[in-house]
């Protein structure tokens, strides 16, 4: 995954938290209308319209977020602390300096997004809001909860200004908490991509090792890669999790480095007791990567030790029907595609729809029914794969 790639995912998670923020806001509006309805002497009417108010600008977020997916949008941080800053004010408006404290908490929520400007940005809408709501109150004196103030000046230099000036303070310190904060995170994530990067190279490298000694070529790998990355994104996959799945995939057949040259190159026929011993590279797989750390390095284990078997039971371990992981049955479409397509020293490679009419003919039996559905839909791009990825050379 790429720096870019890390930082819209954590961007991702952070709008996740901003709009778990608003559900709670919400649940606290609720309570504050309950609690205010029956204990204070506020219009019951206008208490009504100001917190259905106060809910509605809140669900917006939740909205955009949750229901829309705009959790990417580089505006949606922006919608979150507007929609935070006016329900502050309403707040304000009401109940004066009883509700002091809310006015740390869009700050608090900018710094999620370890963004200097964007922390500049908020201090500037919460003193707005601090000055809207201090002129709401004197105009509407007598209407609200608070302290009276007898002028504009007067609830301007004895609560605007300090606020805002705490504001200022407190804006100044999330400043630097922020920038310290982006540095390492940025830190993290060019350490994460490099030690992906370098696991990537090491699994390219030993998956190059495991198809050099059976006399192909690493362009096996490449194409099944990328024939995992079509089903995994047609099956609903996160960008993530289809990258990891199209890396490990290259580590199928790692078990081959444990069989022998004579079993793996022979021209004839083998024997039962070479297939069976043949057979065993699942396990062979299996036993070299379960013990590797990482999501990453789970996923070739099971694919290592899976991808032969069949949908009817008749693989290789005899695991059936969903017992397989899904990832193992689309492993195996990928490995037959391929198998089948690729010229070798001891057979001439079908064609594409040949393949095709294959697969499509042991849907239900070698393969799951619904695997075999994506692999209908995006064949045009496994075709496009096997045209683009040619092997260098056949032995």
């Amino acid at each position: 995954m790429k720096p870019d790639d890390f930082r819209k995912e954590n961007y991702k998670k952070i709008n996740q938290i901003a709009a778990l923020c608003m559900r709670i806001i919400i649940g606290l509006l609720i309570i504050g209308f309950i609690y205010t309805y029956f204990v204070t002497g506020i219009d019951h009417l206008l208490l009504v319209i100001l917190f259905s108010v106060s809910i509605f600008v809140s669900l917006i977020p939740i909205l955009l977020i949750n229901v829309l997916k705009w959790d990417e949008s580089r505006f949606t941080k922006h919608i979150v602390v507007i929609c935070i800053c006016a329900v502050m004010t309403i707040m304000l408006t009401m109940f004066s300096s009883y509700l002091f404290p809310v006015l740390l908490f869009p700050i608090l929520i900018a710094s999620l997004y370890y963004n200097q400007t964007f922390v500049l940005f908020t201090s500037l809408l919460v003193s707005l809001s601090i000055c809207i709501s201090d002129y709401l109150s004197v105009m509407y004196a007598g209407v609200f909860i608070g302290n009276p103030f007898d002028s504009y000046e007067d609830v301007f230099t004895r609560y605007a200004v300090p606020h805002i000036i705490i504001t200022f303070i407190m804006s100044i310190v999330a400043y630097f908490i922020v920038q310290r904060n982006s540095m390492m995170i940025d830190s993290a994530i060019d350490t994460a991509v490099t030690m992906q990067n370098n696991q990537k190279g090491l699994i390219y490298a030993f998956s190059e090792i495991s198809e050099s000694k059976s006399k192909s070529t690493g362009e096996h790998i490449k194409r099944v890669a990328e024939y995992m990355r079509i089903l995994g994104k047609a099956s609903g996959f996160d960008d993530e999790y289809v990258d990891m799945l199209a890396t490990a995939s290259m580590m199928h057949d790692i078990g081959k480095l444990m069989i022998s040259e004579e079993i793996l190159d022979k021209p004839e026929k083998l024997t039962d007791e070479e297939y069976q011993i043949m057979k065993n590279h699942v396990l062979y797989g299996e036993a070299l990567l379960e013990k590797c750390p990482g999501e990453l390095m789970h996923i070739a284990c099971i694919l290592a030790k899976e991808h032969h078997e069949r949908w009817d039971g008749s693989g290789y371990l005899g695991m059936k029907g969903e017992e397989i992981a899904y990832i193992s049955r689309l492993m195996a479409v990928c490995d037959v595609f391929d198998a089948l397509t690729s010229e070798r020293y001891y057979k001439k490679g079908w064609t594409d729809e040949d393949t095709y009419d294959e697969i499509v003919r042991l849907s239900g039996k070698h393969f799951d029914p619904k695997v075999v559905k994506l692999f209908i839909q995006h064949f045009d791009e496994f075709k496009e794969v096997h045209n683009k990825i040619k092997d260098k050379q056949i032995y």
